[in-house]
């Protein structure tokens, strides 16, 4: 086992994949790592098993999601939510290099785990907190998952989608093992800034920001044009009209194709409370209710079927399963009865995003609150927008110095600040070594 970060200790309060999976960076490479779980339940991740809800993977025995992102850790099993299990917490934080969570900011106040608070006990430490749609703004408390923070609302589904067709299907955790790649990273610098300074900080992520990051080209060219990306067939505009009308008409044999066995998946699946239902706007809605019971009752009420929350075909997980077609259904088709608009107002209560433009995203009042962009000078263009780095420290946030450099712009300055005179550069350029 590599020793690069052995004496360093990480209390991990955090539940799912992404928070997990930072802490499990660390640990592979030497951290002494804590899981702490709740004493009831446990971490869900552990009764997530790829097999057991859907298109996720196969069945196995061996419990592979949990392996893969939880070892090199040890499980502590602590109530945090009680005086006596904070107790314990807080004299575990005094010794501690670093505390990771992704605890929504309610939940951490409610349970006085905020960076003020435990930066009292220990000034040293590293405070890695990792949110859905960042710490500001109107939905910093809603309930997220990488399916709809960092996937639907970032847009990345748009720029993987050609008109008219339906949207890729999402993978398990792929949003999540980025963002807690990027929380990994951000610990990593605090931990060098604090070896410098003696001085610990807040490292703050969102998925919301990482699903950004993850298509920065896409966004880089919305925010520099104001437009979206030209629809995929513009591209064939060179083709005769008669090769023209034999491409759409495979186009529209491939997406009817399409259409029909997206349909067919999702009638089939077996929770209908993580599948994507579109308005009566057309706009498509990605849902993540991966505990359904928690949301069930709720969710009946929001769409108008108060009477399905104790159908005795519905009730249960296993009874939601058995019946998903009709239930599928049902739900599909009390969605189209209500705009986009009506349904956001209605569902804050569950995990659920709308699939956006990039036009959309980039706008998006969430991402303007936590400044998630940012503007720079440029000599040539002036002010221009760019993405913001999706690592937020509260000490030693991240700087925005200079534009894009010019080809060779700096070399000049470079070789001279190594020593070599202007002799030396005029005879470096005659024989082709710069430019």
């Amino acid at each position: 086992m590599s020793d690069l970060l052995k004496g360093i200790k990480v209390i991990d309060v955090s539940q799912v994949a992404a928070v997990p999976i930072c802490a499990r960076h660390l640990g592979d490479f030497g951290a002494d790592v804590i899981h702490i779980e709740n004493p009831k339940t446990g971490d869900s991740w552990r009764t997530l098993q790829a097999g057991h809800g859907g298109n996720a993977g196969l069945t196995s025995e061996i419990n592979y999601n949990w392996e893969n992102y939880n070892r090199n850790k040890k499980s502590m099993s602590l109530n945090l939510v009680t005086e006596a299990g904070r107790e314990i917490f807080y004299k575990m934080i005094k010794d501690a290099d670093v505390f990771v969570t992704n605890l929504r900011q309610y939940e951490i106040i409610k349970f006085k785990l905020d960076y003020q608070t435990l930066q009292k006990i220990n000034p040293r430490l590293i405070y890695g907190a990792l949110t859905g749609f960042g710490k500001k703004g109107p939905d910093r408390d809603m309930p997220a998952y990488d399916t709809t923070s960092y996937w639907a609302r970032s847009g990345i589904p748009y720029v993987l989608t050609s008109p008219g067709m339906p949207g890729p299907v999402f993978r398990t955790a792929i949003g999540d093992n980025v963002t807690g790649l990027t929380l990994a990273y951000g610990v990593m610098m605090a931990l060098y800034h604090r070896e410098r300074t003696g001085v610990g900080q807040e490292v703050d992520v969102s998925l919301l920001h990482a699903g950004y990051y993850q298509i920065t080209f896409d966004i880089a060219c919305t925010l520099a044009t104001g437009q979206d990306m030209v629809s995929v067939g513009q591209a064939y505009q060179w083709m005769s009209p008669e090769k023209m009308k034999m491409r759409d008409q495979m186009k529209k044999d491939v997406e009817t194709a399409h259409r029909k066995l997206v349909e067919f998946v999702k009638e089939n699946a077996p929770n209908p409370l993580a599948l994507n239902y579109e308005s009566k706007d057309g706009r498509v809605m990605q849902f993540a209710a991966l505990h359904p019971d928690r949301y069930w009752g709720d969710m009946c009420r929001a769409i108008g079927h108060p009477e399905l929350e104790k159908d005795a075909k519905f009730a249960t997980i296993e009874a939601r399963a058995a019946n998903c077609t009709e239930l599928y259904h049902l739900m599909s088709s009390a969605f189209r009865l209500k705009t986009l608009a009506e349904w956001k107002a209605i569902l804050h209560f569950i995990p659920f995003a709308t699939y956006q433009t990039l036009l959309e995203a980039v706008n998006d009042p969430q991402a303007r609150a936590n400044s998630m962009f940012v503007k720079t000078a440029h000599p040539v263009h002036g002010e221009v927008e760019v993405l913001a780095s999706p690592v937020n420290m509260s000490e030693t946030p991240a700087t925005y110095r200079l534009p894009a450099p010019e080809f060779s712009q700096h070399t000049e300055e470079i070789l001279l600040e190594m020593g070599y005179s202007w002799e030396d550069i005029a005879a470096f350029k005659e024989n082709g070594v710069i430019a």
